[in-house]
């Protein structure tokens, strides 16, 4: 696994760059060995505190994301690191099930698109046109409710947008404020998710 372990406006040192890397090596052997690479950023956030991310990816297009926010930076990232191990053992067979059925996928299994982020703030008041700040490549797969509910928590995202594979239209997961996870299917042709 290929990891990068950064520092935001403050400075790393060897013995936090080495148990990073020890326990997130630790992590991706027990729970699945097939991680690509991984990011951890520290930064501080507020005048004592120290803001740690993490985001692996396991497989095609599957990321794992998990931040925590501590006085000290070994408990902010021990804190991340713990959640993400617990994402990883929920869902270790299906991710194991899921990474192989992306590596037998036919092409048409994922449709391109574009991600753009648009800015908060408007140029204009009279205008309700946000500007364009980042337009980024990406694919929209083919899979099934319950592995788009799995992604998605597994990606710590608000939103996810997948091809049914039931019925090949588009549909999307998202996270609902009571902490539910809601799915729109416009064409309505399933009833439920299974997990």
């Amino acid at each position: 696994m290929q990891l990068t372990v950064q520092g935001k406006q403050m400075d790393l040192g060897d013995a936090l760059k080495s148990h990073v890397s020890d326990k997130l090596e630790d992590i991706n052997t027990k729970y699945f060995n097939r991680a690509i690479d991984a990011t951890v950023t520290f930064s501080p956030e507020g005048h004592s505190f120290t803001k740690t991310h993490i985001s692996i990816r396991v497989g095609k297009d599957i990321m794992v994301i998990s931040d925590a926010t501590e006085t000290d930076p070994y408990i902010a990232f021990d804190q991340a690191a713990e959640k993400v191990a617990k994402q990883l053992r929920r869902y270790k067979r299906r991710l194991r099930d899921h990474h192989q059925k992306m590596e037998e996928a036919p092409a048409d299994h994922f449709s391109p698109a574009l991600d753009y982020t648009l800015s908060a703030e408007q140029d204009n008041e009279e205008v309700n046109d946000h500007l364009v700040i980042a337009e980024i490549a990406t694919n929209i797969q083919t899979m099934s409710p319950s592995d788009a509910a799995m992604r998605l928590e597994l990606s710590n995202l608000p939103a996810l947008m997948f091809r049914n594979a039931g019925h090949k239209g588009l549909n999307m997961v998202y996270k609902r404020p009571d902490g539910n996870i809601g799915w729109v299917d416009p064409d309505g042709k399933t009833t439920s998710i299974r997990k």
